[in-house]
């Protein structure tokens, strides 16, 4: 099977299966978005959304978190990871996007990653979720089922992961593809004991003709 054959499977497979796949993070705002999503990093979806409710009441805007300190947003999100870096992360960020950006969150990828706390990955996932650019946001969820399916080949960083799904995923299905990797690995391509028997890509899928057939 060639590559290209490979990507028409699986991306028909989510077609038909998931037709819908979005974040799991709540929020109603690019600013709601890019706070939940600094504080995703290591650290689950339902813990941060269980955290952003009282945090983005107490600081509501871009101006509100920009004029706090670190000391004062620790105790919001002190029960998700590294909450010291996340608190210092989230105040520069605001204050970043009201002196460089004018109050707005930027949607270009390279203008994201200017601000503290955004990485690659996560200026990604806002510039496909806000701004709809055909963008693949690698997490480790993307990196693994990749890998496994066989989407990537000798792929040793996200980057590269990244860019050898723009080379086969079509623009338009780009910021879904990145949704149905990501929720695929959650609940089905686990790291640990994947659930091979209730998935629909074992027909062609690398890791469960390695591990289950031999």
């Amino acid at each position: 099977m060639t590559k290209k054959e490979r990507f028409a499977k699986v991306l028909d497979y989510f077609q038909k299966n998931r037709p819908v796949a979005e974040t799991e993070l709540q929020y109603k705002s690019p600013y709601e978005l890019i706070v939940a999503v600094i504080l995703s990093a290591q650290c689950t979806d339902k813990r941060v959304n269980m955290i952003t409710p009282a945090l983005l009441e107490r600081f509501p805007d871009i101006r509100s978190m920009a004029a706090a300190s670190p000391e004062e947003v620790y105790p919001y999100i002190r029960s998700c990871t590294y909450p010291n870096n996340k608190s210092k992360h989230l105040v520069n960020m605001a204050a970043t996007v009201l002196d460089r950006f004018g109050g707005e969150i930027p949607p270009e990828v390279n203008r994201l990653q200017q601000l503290p706390g955004v990485g690659r990955k996560t200026a990604n996932v806002i510039a496909s979720v806000i701004f709809n650019q055909p963008t693949i946001a690698v997490d480790t969820h993307v990196f693994r089922v990749s890998a496994r399916i066989g989407l990537t080949t000798h792929s040793k960083t996200p980057l590269e992961t990244e860019r050898q799904l723009e080379k086969y995923i079509p623009l338009h299905i780009r910021s879904i593809a990145h949704h149905w990797l990501i929720l695929h690995g959650r609940y089905i391509c686990t790291a640990r004991s994947p659930k091979c028997y209730e998935c629909g890509l074992v027909d062609f899928c690398r890791y469960t003709k390695k591990n289950l057939i031999g």
